[in-house]
């Protein structure tokens, strides 16, 4: 997944500042077992000139930008936030049958009903042996090298990024090409909209029902010069309503899209990425913002629908000298909402970065970004975010003491 100029990381970003960190298990058998305890400390400083959720203060993600004035407090915070921090360990036992690699890896940064504490975050658990992967880890639908060297956490919104318990089989191919597919876990989000002012009741008795798991599936072109990835997935989308008569209403809608991803190198250490994301009922497998299920048609005649989403990133990784990095670029979320969801219900994330990192020694360094963000609702409604982040990075490895 990584890059590296002798020492230097080009990829700081929401991956680790070092290749092996998050890398996959080494193509090549290996002679003897080995084992890496890895890690980074990391600390941000955040000036922020507006305002955002507070449980999500330490990162921009469009979604969590009010487009109410004033509705968290008034602008302009400091946030200082050491929950970037990660621990990780990984391990390749060779065999007669070929090597066994795993990896276990936490950072800091609570979510979910954590949102807002520095607290364990399951990042990766899985095993891999002769390409079969189980585990928790990126889901195949994701191009991890399409995230880019910005030092906020949560990174552009508008490429695929989740990490998802799987079962995944890998067939490298002639010329470094590789074929995969997977079954991963299920999980929709389900957006009532409207439902919730004429029937209160019913709309908070709707849940996600997931009878199957989603397929994913992706094909991978090597070339000297970088790569072209197109990967795909096809989802069941269920719901039913709790404590009613036969779960009624219920029932599932289909999603499915393509997440195409190029990434072309101008030298050997500066690139180009480029990716798009389409489809239907995908909000789950994005970094930020949508809906996977929306109620459509009419208050008299609802209806669900897979609501359509579209995601671009576009960024630019250049390494000035084998100390001095910059990045710089964009990314949007776009969902086409329906008809009966909410005016407040989530549209549109823009988001642009530019940052300049200073690598001054092995496992060091210092950067400094500027970020804007902002979010446009179904009603047309929007709020904005810039902001100032300073962090420093201090990353280790067993291995560097051998």
């Amino acid at each position: 997944m990584k890059q590296t100029l002798g020492w230097i990381p080009t990829t700081v970003a929401v991956a680790a500042a070092v290749a092996l960190m998050s890398s996959p298990r080494p193509a090549a058998a290996q002679d003897s077992p080995s084992f890496n305890v890895y890690g980074f400390a990391h600390f941000d400083y955040i000036q922020d000139f507006n305002r955002v959720d507070p449980a999500w203060a330490a990162t921009l993600r469009p979604s969590k930008i009010p487009t109410i004035s004033g509705l968290y407090g008034s602008d302009g915070q400091a946030i200082l936030s050491a929950r970037q921090t990660r621990f990780g360990v990984q391990g390749t036992l060779p065999t007669d049958a070929g090597d066994v690699y795993t990896k276990f890896e936490f950072d800091l940064y609570g979510v979910g009903p954590d949102a807002g504490l520095t607290t364990i975050r399951f990042r990766h658990g899985y095993g891999e042996w002769k390409g079969i992967l189980a585990g928790q880890t990126n889901t195949l639908f994701m191009d991890a090298d399409m995230i880019p060297n910005v030092i906020d956490y949560w990174a552009p919104p508008g490429i695929a990024f989740v990490r998802n318990p799987q079962l995944r089989y890998t067939r490298t191919l002639e010329g470094g090409n590789s074929f995969a597919v997977a079954i991963e876990h299920p999980n929709g989000d389900i957006d009532v909209g409207q439902i919730r002012d004429f029937d209160p009741a019913l709309a908070a008795g709707i849940q996600a029902d997931n009878k199957w798991p989603d397929f994913t599936a992706a094909f991978r072109i090597a070339k000297p010069w970088g790569h072209f990835r197109l990967a795909g997935i096809a989802r069941r989308l269920g719901y039913d309503t709790a404590n009613t008569p036969g779960n009624s209403p219920h029932g599932s809608v289909t999603g499915a899209g393509l997440d195409a991803s190029l990434l072309f190198k101008y030298s050997e250490s500066s690139k180009i990425m480029l990716s798009g994301v389409f489809g239907n009922g995908l909000a789950n497998y994005m970094n930020d913002g949508g809906m996977d299920v929306a109620p459509g048609g009419t208050i008299a005649d609802p209806e669900a629908k897979a609501v359509p989403l579209q995601g671009f990133s576009a960024y630019v990784d250049h390494f000035w000298n084998p100390k001095l990095s910059s990045t710089v670029g964009y990314s949007r979320t776009q969902v086409d909402n329906q008809t009966l969801q909410a005016g407040d219900a989530f549209r549109s994330g823009d988001y642009a970065s530019a940052n300049i990192v200073c690598y001054p020694t092995k496992n060091v360094f210092f950067g400094i970004e500027g970020l804007y963000g902002r979010r446009t609702d179904n009603s047309g409604a929007f709020g904005e975010d810039r902001r100032i982040q300073v962090s420093g990075h201090y990353n280790f490895s067993s291995l560097d003491f051998k």
